[in-house]
């Protein structure tokens, strides 16, 4: 399973109810944060998000909406008694940020924090279950964007089989991993006995703040899911372009020629305080659109 849980959907100020950009992405049990802009951590409160479960943070650039909620973060959850470690991956100007700010507190963190400086495009992180890569975007400073991969889908469970060859329930988890199951006589009850092939890894890209980049479509060609930044509506695409940002239909426009199969738009200026408009706009161009509403996980 892939999701996406918005925990922030503003852009520079935070209004009306919505934070600075925040998410955390789901894949099959593992959770990986995407920016933490200010108000993350009440907000994964509010959506009952096990802190826990976070072991890698990812942050496209260090405009302070994106960012700025992280040191706050890392003290709570060192302040709880963490002990797993972390993997922070980002501009490599946000290490000397944070060790002035814990050095300035005094602080020790409870656990090991892991920094992964973003320094050209290309993977970051692959596991057994999946891949992260990043990629640059066209800001006012460095900006990297985000692409998660699974590198192996689990497989279907057929119940029926692994009741009739005895397989203890708690062994089901292991089974859609790809594991054989031995028993207590020693035998091997090999895994696609019980198991059929599940279904096509998922994929989702997170476009950070970038000005309208036809560079990006292949770089997101044909995922499940995408988030593009949409600041503006399309009558402000000069302002859009001279603050470095999009608008609506710039977005819808990048999913179309990339052939992706859904469109998650956000970022909104605060100028703004109905967002209804934002869908329309780019449903005219890309109609499988939704709005990156806060605290709703969007599965692909």
């Amino acid at each position: 399973m892939l999701g996406v849980t918005i925990l922030g959907n503003n852009s520079a100020l935070p209004a009306f109810d919505r934070h600075p950009t925040s998410q955390i992405v789901t894949l099959d049990d593992q959770l990986f944060m995407v920016d933490c802009g200010e108000g993350t951590q009440l907000q994964l409160s509010r959506y009952r998000i096990r802190w826990g479960r976070i072991n890698h943070i990812f942050i496209s650039h260090l405009h302070g909406d994106h960012y700025f909620g992280l040191p706050g973060f890392l003290n709570s959850i060192s302040l709880l008694n963490r002990e797993n470690d972390l993997h922070l991956y980002g501009p490599a100007e946000i290490m000397p940020i944070l060790d002035l700010q814990f050095a300035a507190a005094n602080s020790k963190l409870a656990y090991n924090l892991h920094f992964h400086p973003l320094k050209e495009e290309g993977i970051i992180l692959k596991t057994d279950r999946v891949q992260v890569s990043c990629f640059a975007t066209k800001h006012r400073i460095p900006c990297f964007g985000f692409k998660f991969e699974q590198v192996k889908p689990p497989r279907r469970l057929n119940p029926e089989k692994a009741i009739s060859h005895e397989i203890p329930a708690n062994f089901y988890e292991r089974l859609k991993w790809g594991e054989d199951y031995t028993n207590k006589k020693g035998e091997i009850i090999k895994n696609e006995l019980v198991t059929d092939k599940g279904i096509a890894p998922k994929s989702y890209a997170f476009c950070a703040d970038t000005v309208y980049d036809e560079e990006l479509i292949d770089k997101v060609r044909g995922v499940d899911l995408l988030y593009h930044e949409t600041t503006y509506l399309k009558d402000l695409e000069e302002r859009a372009a001279a603050r470095f940002h999009t608008t609506t239909t710039q977005a819808a426009t990048i999913a179309l020629k990339a052939g992706v199969k859904k469109l998650l738009i956000g970022h909104f200026s605060s100028k703004y305080d109905k967002l209804e408009i934002f869908e329309e706009e780019a449903k005219e161009v890309f109609p499988n659109t939704s709005l990156a509403i806060e605290g709703v996980t969007y599965k692909a």
